[in-house]
């Protein structure tokens, strides 16, 4: 008895690799995004900024990259109970999400544009491109990876014992929603 208890202190509490290296790659995004938030926040105070109607399309997008987490959640909790065909639908679901998300947002630009907001120009401007085109960059590298995945889920290499890919693609997929979130939060708020 006294062996398994030594055992269990001993035990090194460990993450699988990828899983490490996923939340290194996270918290890199992090950065970036808080100093691009603090550099605008800095470029603000010094004058010269304009108010910004921002487009209606990022109010739908929001609610677009709000459900293609409710459906990653969906497929996640498939992948537990062993549902293969809702793994594959919701994951699907999930990717036409993605898709429809990515094509607000250009459309968004274009109400920018149309507005008379450029990339170059008033800062303001510029700050919502960088902001908005990082995500989407961002998104079209989960999509790759939501691709992966699904493609593993076809071949049977996702349910409740081969997690790992799976719980990895529904945290960077979360991340990404909760990360949109306060991009739109944030640029409100401080416009």
């Amino acid at each position: 008895m006294t062996g398994e208890v030594e055992m269990k202190n001993n035990q090194v509490r460990s993450m699988h690799p990828q899983k490490f290296a996923m939340w290194l790659f996270l918290v890199s995004v992090i950065m970036i995004f808080v100093s691009l938030s603090s550099a605008y926040i800095v470029k603000k105070g010094v004058g010269e900024w304009v108010y910004i109607d921002f487009p209606s399309l990022f109010q739908w997008t929001t609610l677009v990259i709000i459900a293609s987490s409710v459906s990653m959640h969906f497929a996640y909790i498939a992948a537990k109970r062993n549902n293969i065909k809702n793994i594959r639908i919701g994951l699907a679901i999930t990717a036409l999400l993605a898709v429809v998300f990515i094509v607000g947002q250009l459309r968004a630009w274009g109400q920018l544009v149309e507005d008379g907001h450029y990339f170059v120009g008033n800062p303001a401007g510029s700050f919502i491109y960088v902001f908005t085109g990082l995500h989407v960059i961002h998104l079209v590298g989960a999509i790759v990876f939501l691709g992966i995945v699904l493609g593993k889920a076809f071949r049977y290499q996702v349910h409740s014992k081969s997690m790992v890919r799976i719980e990895m693609c529904t945290t960077f997929w979360h991340f990404l929603g909760g990360l949109w979130l306060y991009l739109y939060l944030f640029l409100i708020v401080n416009n």
